[in-house]
């Protein structure tokens, strides 16, 4: 069996990994992953023919030469690794996770730091148990601060994957309505989330709070933080700030005591202003000054379908669709409620993972979307169609019913929200709009 050390000794030679046979590049480790539905250990053969120099594999029988390495267990040999790698990073690592805009935050926070410092993000989306050991093994002697993206849609998976990404600061964006199936609802969220806050407090990281949410205080409190970094609208913050303007996209005024500052950004969704106050803690934290802070939020760009207000032919689409959530969607909908435009329109999809309180949290989206002043409302999947009898509004199961209804029925001249869960695909609306 081939030890961790071993492995590492191969990977300082080889500091590439894939755990993909469609992207093998040169000189790679092929690390051989399970599924429910594949053992590509049957594939590692595959990943040598196309270049990569060593395949760790966990059974035996595909052990043909000194090019394949025998581990246990593959994914705890990946995530090994990671975690011994770490333990070499003499670096800050921000480890971030929230119920909702972790991506958007860790962009953000990202975008402010690398004004000044040799950065790394987690790419994407590979925030799990095993894009984050994917991410930290990535991070090269260069870098001087990482920012690691933590999902997670159960209790103890926060916990594992702060063993493996070992942050020294730490952020909760917040806590909402995510994966109530899996953690077993709202408490259930805020026990899973607050994993990262028990690992800060047993290493005695830095940990940066939202003030203004009540949420993050109790669980802050309970876990008994102590180097705690502020944040909010209120005085005695670290940083305070205020919404001067969302429409569409959205302008903050900042202090940190010193220096009075504005900002305007290229987000849309006043929902974002908490996200970019959190950028702003950060990057004061880290001894930036205002105008490093402000260019690095100024430029940015969002993408990725979170938060990203499209011009098409006929409409603008605020596209929203990477994923939903009740807290998210319930914002977005709040959010277009008071934008300026002369036509409104919702096309809202199903929202997934909310077990037992699917049914219930679907009808109160559904109440709020036909009280929010808009000119029509298409809702889009199993879960709201079975309230077509109940609401005002055009409902579909498909989105192929509903590109059927927008060939029909164009849409111009419009400010669109497009927002449901990531298995809705409502990217495929885009082109009707």
């Amino acid at each position: 069996m081939s030890t961790t050390e071993e492995l590492y000794q191969h990977f300082l030679k080889n500091p590439v990994i894939s755990t993909d046979t469609r992207n093998i590049s040169d000189g790679c480790i092929f690390f051989a992953l399970k599924g429910d539905n594949f053992n590509a250990n049957t594939f590692a053969a595959q990943a040598i023919d196309k270049g990569a120099s060593f395949a760790v594999v966990d059974e035996a029988e595909y052990v043909t030469s000194e090019r394949y390495l025998l581990v246990e267990d593959t994914l705890s040999a990946l995530q090994d690794l990671a975690s011994h790698h770490r333990k070499q990073l003499n670096i800050p690592v921000i480890g971030l996770t929230g119920s909702n805009g972790k991506t958007t935050s860790k962009e953000l926070v990202n975008a402010v730091l690398a004004e000044r410092y040799k950065t790394f993000a987690t790419f994407g989306n590979l925030n799990n148990h095993i894009g984050v050991p994917l991410s930290i093994l990535s991070i090269g002697s260069d870098v001087e601060i990482a920012v690691i993206e933590m999902g997670a849609n159960h209790q103890k998976e926060i916990e594992l994957l702060c063993t493996i990404a070992q942050p020294t600061h730490g952020i909760i964006t917040n806590v909402g309505m995510a994966h109530l199936d899996g953690f077993g609802g709202f408490e259930g969220v805020k026990k899973g989330k607050a994993e990262l806050y028990a690992y800060l407090k047993e290493t005695q990281g830095y940990t940066f709070i939202n003030r203004d949410n009540s949420h993050l205080m109790e669980m802050s409190a309970a876990a008994g933080l102590s180097k705690l970094i502020f944040y909010g609208t209120e005085n005695g913050n670290t940083i305070k700030g205020e919404l001067k303007s969302s429409d569409p996209f959205i302008e903050v005024v900042w202090t940190n005591h010193e220096i009075l500052s504005t900002v305007k950004t290229n987000l849309t969704g006043s929902y974002n202003f908490e996200n970019i106050l959190a950028s702003i803690c950060i990057g004061d934290f880290f001894d930036m000054n205002p105008e490093e802070i402000n260019n690095g939020l100024a430029n940015y760009q969002p993408q990725n379908n979170r938060s990203q207000l499209t011009k098409t032919e006929s409409n603008t689409v605020i596209c929203d669709f990477y994923n939903a959530n009740p807290s998210s969607m319930s914002a977005a909908l709040d959010n277009i409620a008071v934008l300026t435009a002369d036509k409104k329109i919702a096309i809202l999809g199903d929202m997934f993972e909310l077990g037992a309180e699917s049914a219930g949290q679907h009808k109160l989206i559904a109440e709020q979307a036909v009280k929010s002043g808009l000119d029509k409302i298409i809702f889009i999947g199993k879960y709201f169609s079975v309230l077509s009898n109940d609401y005002a509004g055009v409902f579909f199961e498909t989105p192929a019913q509903a590109i059927e209804y927008l060939a029909e029925n164009k849409i111009t001249n419009s400010l669109v929200l497009l927002k449901g869960s990531r298995g809705m695909k409502l990217e495929s609306l885009l082109a009707y709009l």
